[in-house]
């Protein structure tokens, strides 16, 4: 339940443009950044598929881990 699915898109060394599913939308570090985030917050289709990635690599893995730990 408090798991968050992060994906940071960079650009010489620096963070250019984030998605944070407990955000539910990119966000823009960078004057670009601020640029590409509102674009892409504007593709219903990539921010479905963004907050999807949740599921598919955090919350199938998490007991498994969690178990492996143990």
């Amino acid at each position: 339940k408090d798991i968050e699915y992060i994906r940071s898109y960079y650009f010489n060394k620096k963070e250019d443009t984030r998605f944070s599913s407990s955000v539910g939308k990119f966000v823009g570090f960078t004057e670009q950044g601020v640029k590409y985030a509102a674009a892409w917050n504007k593709d219903a289709s990539k921010l479905s598929a963004m907050k999807a990635q949740k599921e598919v690599y955090c919350l199938n893995h998490v007991q498994i881990d969690y178990n492996n730990i143990l």
